[in-house]
């Protein structure tokens, strides 16, 4: 058995934690991944790549998934609106899936007998990994040290520094994770039920002023252009957008859910250009499917969202889910236009050649063009029959 680990590196405390412990304490030959979901530059991942060599890792790699975290999931949960707990956009859900694909790849492509990840006891990432990789690596270790051990923060950074390795403390205090689909911060605000994170724990501050319209441009359910600038890659729109977009302010907010093992969880997050793309989505949608689309979408959307933050993307129902999704984003096409204000947005109209609310066929409250008065009173009276003879045999009997 071969002694290579690979490990899903970030550069945070815990994945650093884990390239030192796996090295001096259990011996083992450390193959690094980072996998870039669109959260990381250039000089960021220079950055990555340097501080893995320096704990004396023998490989380091970084692979950038953007464009297939979009195709494989962003794009759904845009068509299906979703918003875990009606605020979260998935932000790390989604990507976390995308990433343990990557890391398992990986782990066949260096021939590893074990995989390890930095996850801790207490959230979901432990479980999306773990699930991931029972799935694609039979027989493969999976080593966590910092959940193994129960590891606090201020364990790993004096352990850290007794090997030598300095973490800045300060920035230890947030956990930050940044990706295409929005950023998460983690820190001792959000294990509190009250407390809000200070403006400095935010990773984009605000700096944006007044007002700034925004067009986006829907084509069958994907952002293809900003302000009439137009992409073929969908990714480049949403990275626009968010460059716009964050500066504003909007976006942000704290998630409180329930985790997969069962308990109550808070995580901050900044992701203007999700939220806006989402609601956008939605109001363009209102208009251009019939009440029993938006119906179905809302039900099985919701699900989808629920079961992929749950770690279940490998399911195949979630493929069934998506094929249906997809085709409901047939005439989902049109201009949407909002508004940017510090630390508010308002998503104002639509304009589409499918737009339902046509007054072709009336207004509503004023005029109606599809039927006459006296068709409305025989529909009135069969659909309600039901509930009218439910009442006059119930109130017989009172």
């Amino acid at each position: 058995m071969s002694n290579k680990v690979v490990l899903a590196y970030s550069g945070g405390l815990d994945t650093t934690y884990c390239a030192v412990y796996l090295k001096k304490v259990k011996g083992l030959e450390i193959h690094a991944l980072t996998v870039n979901t669109g959260g990381f530059s250039k000089e960021e991942i220079g950055q990555i790549a340097d501080r893995a060599k320096s704990l004396g890792v023998a490989s380091f790699e970084c692979v950038d998934v953007t464009k297939e975290y979009y195709e494989s999931c962003i794009k759904y949960l845009v068509f299906g609106n979703v918003l875990k707990n009606a605020t979260y956009p998935l932000s790390v859900s989604a990507e976390r899936m995308v990433q343990a694909i990557a890391v398992a790849n990986h782990v066949k492509k260096v021939g590893a007998s074990a995989v390890a990840h930095g996850s801790t006891g207490a959230g979901n990432d432990q479980v999306r990994f773990d699930m991931v990789f029972q799935s694609m690596l039979p027989g493969v270790e999976i080593i966590t040290p910092i959940r193994d051990m129960k590891l606090s923060r201020e364990q790993e950074i004096s352990f850290l520094k007794e090997n030598g390795v300095e973490m800045n403390a300060e920035k230890a205090k947030y956990s930050i994770n940044k990706g295409l689909w929005g950023t998460s911060v983690g820190g001792k605000e959000t294990l509190t039920s009250k407390e809000y994170l200070p403006e400095e724990a935010w990773p984009t501050q605000v700096t944006a002023t007044g007002t700034r319209q925004v067009e986006l441009q829907f084509e069958k359910g994907e952002l293809k252009a900003v302000d009439g600038k137009h992409f073929d890659n969908p990714v480049e729109a949403i990275q626009l957008l968010q460059s716009i977009a964050q500066p504003y302010g909007v976006g942000r907010d704290i998630h409180v859910g329930d985790t997969i093992i069962g308990i109550k969880g808070r995580v901050g997050f900044e992701a203007a250009a999700p939220i806006i793309i989402i609601k956008a989505h939605h109001l363009l949608e209102k208009h251009t499917l019939t009440k029993w689309q938006l119906y179905w979408k809302d039900q099985l959307s919701s699900w989808y969202g629920n079961w992929l933050h749950e770690g279940q993307m490998l399911d195949p129902t979630m493929r069934n889910i998506e094929k249906f999704l997809e085709d409901t984003q047939a005439t989902v096409s049109g201009k949407v236009f909002v508004t940017l204000q510090p630390y508010r947005y308002t998503v104002t109209g639509i304009e589409s050649a499918h737009d339902l609310m046509s007054s072709k066929f009336g207004s509503y409250g004023e005029m109606n063009k599809g039927f006459s008065g006296d068709d409305v009173k025989g529909f009135a009276r069969i659909f309600g029959n039901q509930t009218s003879i439910f009442h006059k045999v119930n109130d017989e009997t009172k």
